[in-house]
């Protein structure tokens, strides 16, 4: 993949993670469309950084990423690039029943949320003479935390889910990259100020590098 003159849409960057890479792929040169379900952060993110478009968007509703696929794809011919950051993490205690209903908007979030839009974009991506999707799994797939079995769970899938598409995809323009984060310092756990979580900005600065070093890599692993 380019890492410059692309057009960007990042469902799922209205914070944290998402919301810094949108903000490097914008200064580094590329179009990016922001994506998510609060409105007024995307109203103020696109105020604070001119430039940036957004698309309200729930992925847990199948209606929803249909109209915002058809919005972007509409607005934004161009866009060449789609980065499936939405997801949740929380915990969760399989000895009570409660623990389902947490697990069933993990696994709409994480899982059903980026197939829907890999649904919605592949044949569109498939028509640019280069594009690529990029997933985002955890370190989490490879060594699970007890706490959170069912984001565990789904970010493994979208590990296996990565390497299925890649094969399958391998004959289109379609470059398909997974973006595998250690612990960082957002407040998707409320980790912010964690000592066991990388920070931040030295995530997303390593990330840049990495691709800008490896354009041709199938995974995204910072040290």
């Amino acid at each position: 993949m380019k890492t410059t003159g692309n057009t960007i849409f990042i469902p799922g960057a209205t914070s944290g993670i998402g919301l810094g890479l949108a903000l490097r792929c914008h200064a580094a040169g590329n179009k990016v469309i922001i994506a998510g379900r609060r409105e007024e952060r995307l109203r103020r993110i696109t105020a604070e950084h001119p430039g940036i478009e957004a698309v309200v968007l729930d992925t847990t509703d199948r209606a929803s990423v249909t109209m915002a696929a058809e919005t972007v794809q509409t607005r934004f011919p161009e866009t060449n690039m789609l980065i499936t950051m939405a997801g949740i993490m929380r915990p969760e205690n399989f000895r009570t029943p409660d623990f389902l209903s947490t697990a069933e908007a993990t696994v709409a979030t994480n899982l059903l949320g980026p197939l829907r839009l890999i649904a919605a974009f592949t044949e569109f991506l498939a028509a640019k003479p280069e594009a690529t999707l990029m997933t985002v799994s955890s370190g989490l797939a490879f060594v699970p935390l007890p706490l959170t079995p069912t984001y565990n769970a789904t970010k493994a899938a979208i590990h296996s889910l990565t390497c299925g598409i890649r094969v399958q995809l391998a004959d289109t323009g379609i470059q398909v990259i997974e973006l595998v984060p250690p612990a960082v310092r957002t407040a998707l756990m409320g980790q912010e100020n964690a000592d066991n979580a990388m920070p931040l900005e030295d995530f997303l600065t390593e990330v840049v590098a990495l691709l800008e070093a490896r354009p041709d890599a199938h995974e995204t692993l910072v040290e």
